[in-house]
């Protein structure tokens, strides 16, 4: 039998050669081949080319790796300084020089670093991203943008990351906010305000809100009504329409209201047939803040305060011809008291003749007479203080007159009963006859620029008041001319000796103490009693008159009694 093949030999490690043993077996060879010495030399130097330019190559690939490596670790450093840079953080990382260790050790210790900051840029990222997203979304809710399509991410600058930008961002986001919330509060005033008008007016709600934006319309859902510049100048716009509406059917149901009143009390209408009106009388004294009951201004309301007042005023004019008259009778009398005169009677008749023609509208006529009554006013104003200064002139005019009877009775200083009274009424009347000229030219003063600016002449009691003054005014001066020469008759008289003339007997006069009435603007030349002082020979001695006054007078009149008789020289 044959013999089994014996097992392989296991493989033996290759044998570590070195370049000299493989030059020396490589020279033992060109020995035995009988190589040429130069070609030996040419070949050899072949060999150390090509191991240098092994040599070589694998230099270059190393000099890249270590290239390459510090590359990634400037990279790397400077990823790192960027990264903290848009963070805003003020620490920093030591560089390679520092770190100490092979260019792979520096690179180790960096990668986890960076890797730390570059999550951190991440989030702080990530944060920024959202919070600008929310501002861009109120900034559109404000500007209504956001109505018209979906809000775009917006897009983060990740070269400013830094807590600083963030709190910018946070307060420019807090603003925001708050401006909305405000809107918002406004929008839930100004819709109540609009609610509450709508159920005093008895209007539809959801169209008048829908009428400012179709999210108004569903309070109370979950979707969010717009709170932008338009939709809040719409919603102020509706406010104020529906104000100005509720202003005037408020208006219009209060001129409604005061006819309703008028009406009724021209008609003596029933209590009953008025309280079916209550709820619109009620209303006539209201502003339009006050809290209104629901409905109050309904425009069917309205309507039916309307029919009833084109009811009663259909049957007012059966009685408006006794209101025009009684219109006629109030002018009437305000021309009376400022003593202006008017042709009623003949204004009676035509107003009579047009009620009872039916030519007439008795509203507008109404109406005229209402305006006549307030020019005619306006015109007895004008006059008031021309006419109190008249009635002053009167009564200093009196008194005057009421002096001169004084004066000229011969027995007015004897130790009657009143004599004392008399007396001091005259002492006052002289004070008020003086004052009588300022009175008069301050009254004339005043009636001719009335005049001047009205264009007509000041008429009181059909006369011309300033032709009154001047009649007055010439009477006067005559009166005094006659007491200045009957002074000087008497001078005369008394120096030669002579018997005064016998003394004219007076009038029938008043008896003293009684004031009379003074005649002026009555269409006829003022009347006045032109007097003469009486004679001395005709009056008491002064003996007789102190006497009598020691007796009858006490010491104030006594002094008054001798003023009286020195200024009058009846002694």
């Amino acid at each position: 039998m044959a013999n089994p093949p014996s097992p392989p030999l296991p493989p033996q490690p290759p044998r570590r050669v070195s370049c000299g043993s493989l030059l020396q077996e490589l020279q033992e060879l060109w020995g035995e081949i009988g190589q040429d010495e130069m070609e030996r030399d040419k070949m050899i130097l072949q060999l150390e080319e090509d191991c240098l330019n092994v040599y070589r190559k694998k230099v270059n690939e190393t000099r890249k790796q270590k290239a390459d490596l510090l590359q990634a670790l400037s990279f790397g450093e400077a990823d790192i300084d960027k990264i903290l840079s848009a963070l805003g953080e003020r620490e920093s990382f030591p560089r390679s020089e520092k770190l100490g260790g092979t260019l792979t050790d520096q690179l180790a210790k960096i990668e986890p670093v960076l890797k730390d900051l570059r999550q951190r840029r991440d989030e702080r990222a990530n944060e920024f991203r959202a919070i600008q997203l929310q501002i861009v979304r109120l900034q559109a809710e404000i500007s209504g943008t956001i109505d018209h399509g979906d809000i775009t991410a917006p897009v983060v600058d990740e070269n400013d990351l830094s807590l600083k930008r963030l709190g910018e961002l946070k307060v420019q986001l807090n603003e925001l906010q708050t401006e909305k919330n405000l809107r918002l509060q406004k929008i839930d005033v100004q819709i109540n305000c609009i609610n509450e008008m709508c159920n005093i007016m008895s209007l539809d709600l959801k169209k008048a809100l829908y009428d400012v934006h179709p999210s108004y319309a569903e309070l109370g859902r979950s979707k969010p009504v717009s709170i932008s510049n338009s939709t809040l100048e719409r919603l102020a716009g509706k406010v104020h329409a529906l104000n100005h509406e509720k202003k005037q059917r408020l208006r219009k149901l209060q001129d409604l209201g005061s006819t309703l009143i008028e009406l009724w009390n021209l008609m003596d209408t029933p209590v009953d047939e008025q309280r079916c009106f209550d709820h619109v009388t009620s209303l006539i004294k209201v502003s339009q803040n006050t809290v209104m009951p629901h409905g109050c201004l309904a425009h069917d309301l309205i309507e039916k305060v309307e029919i009833e007042v084109k009811r009663l005023t259909h049957l007012k004019a059966s009685k408006m011809k006794e209101l025009v008259f009684k219109k006629m009778t109030e002018l009437e009398e305000i021309y009376r008291s400022v003593h202006m005169e008017i042709d009623s009677d003949s204004e009676r008749r035509i107003l009579n003749d047009l009620i009872d023609s039916g030519r007439a509208d008795l509203s507008e006529l109404l109406a005229g007479m209402d305006d006549r009554i307030a020019e005619a006013k306006e015109h007895a104003l004008s006059r008031k203080d021309i006419l109190e200064k008249v009635e002053k002139w009167t009564s200093a005019s009196e008194e005057e007159t009421w002096l001169d009877e004084y004066e000229r009775d011969q027995n007015r200083y004897n130790a009657g009963r009143g004599a004392h009274i008399n007396l001091k009424r005259a002492e006052k009347a002289r004070v008020l006859v003086n004052k009588i000229p300022s009175l008069m030219e301050n009254l004339t003063a005043k009636i001719k620029v009335w005049e001047k600016e009205k264009g007509i002449p000041f008429m009181f009691n059909k006369v011309r008041l300033l032709d009154s003054l001047e009649e007055y005014t010439s009477t006067r001066q005559q009166k005094e001319e006659e007491k200045r020469r009957l002074r000087e008759q008497k001078k005369l008289q008394e120096q030669f000796g002579t018997k005064p003339s016998p003394i004219r007997p007076l009038p029938a006069r008043k008896p003293l103490g009684q004031s009379s009435n003074v005649n002026i603007a009555v269409g006829t030349p003022t009347s006045r009693h032109v007097t003469t002082p009486m004679s001395r020979k005709g009056g008491l001695s002064s003996g007789k008159v102190k006497e009598a006054t020691k007796t009858t007078l006490g010491p104030a009149n006594f002094v008054a009694l001798r003023k009286d008789c020195t200024e009058n020289s009846s002694f």
